[in-house]
């Protein structure tokens, strides 16, 4: 199946694995509106490709995904439409990338920071590179989390464990997402795509029923808590986007960051 190809965000088919590569590496893949349409456009051809049965999600440049472009926070945050679209863009690809029934296996490098960590969780098994960085700023920058990661994160790791990398916000390396479980494999980075398609290569080749039906059933057993979470998580964050506290502090980071 072939797609024109978009342009911050693009998918191609090798073999039977989809790959969906985020395509702003001048901006370390932050989420702005125009790549988050992007990708959910690519993931929405990647997951309807009949001819594939996994898919890698990965970034071009030096990074996976920077987190929200503080640059478009302005219009982001212009009005109470301009929040919720820009919210609903964040959890759209959360509900694609967990919702459909092909496996995702994360291919992540450099930062994957605030909604591009959310997006790793999301992914069903994650290859890291040996220089990924991953950390939550939200609740520095007056935010909230997205991602169903309010649920997804503690089932994981645990309350106090979840809690600490919410609200500390520190920086967390490719070992410690080892360690805590929230990474598969940590391989040098000139190793990490090669290794997301091999192991997305071997999903695929197995029975396509029975691996749907694997991750149908497990999202199942996560249930409505989930998708409750996404719901509360975008009623928090609209409420924190229109928050003044919101807006001085993201003021004072992008100030912090000239200096």
């Amino acid at each position: 199946m072939a797609a024109a190809p978009p342009r911050f965000a693009h998918y191609e088919r090798r073999g039977a694995v989809g790959l969906v590569t985020l395509n702003r590496p001048e901006r370390l893949n932050a989420m702005s509106g125009d790549l988050m349409d992007d990708m959910a456009a690519a993931l929405t051809v990647a997951f309807a490709d009949p001819d594939t049965g996994a898919v890698v999600l990965t970034g071009a440049g030096r990074a996976f995904c920077a987190g929200d472009d503080l640059k478009e926070y302005d219009a982001q945050s212009a009005d109470e439409e301009s929040i919720r679209t820009h919210v609903d863009r964040i959890q759209a690809i959360t509900r694609l990338l967990m919702g459909s029934d092909k496996p995702v296996v994360g291919a992540i490098h450099g930062f994957a920071v605030g909604g591009g960590f959310e997006w790793l969780i999301n992914c069903d098994l994650v290859v890291a590179a040996d220089d990924l960085v991953a950390f939550f700023p939200e609740m520095d920058w007056g935010q909230f989390v997205t991602g169903g990661v309010t649920h997804l994160l503690p089932q994981a790791i645990g309350h106090q464990r979840a809690m600490e990398l919410l609200l500390l916000g520190e920086r967390q390396s490719a070992a410690r997402l080892e360690a805590l479980g929230l990474v598969n494999r940590v391989v040098p980075k000139d190793k990490m795509l090669e290794t997301a398609l091999e192991i997305a290569g071997r999903i695929a080749a197995k029975s396509r029923f029975s691996t749907a039906r694997l991750k149908k059933t497990v999202l199942r057993d996560l249930g409505g808590a989930l998708w409750r979470a996404v719901a509360l998580e975008h009623a928090a964050t609209i409420e924190a986007f229109a928050h003044p506290d919101s807006a001085a502090r993201v003021k004072a980071f992008g100030e912090r960051k000239r200096g």
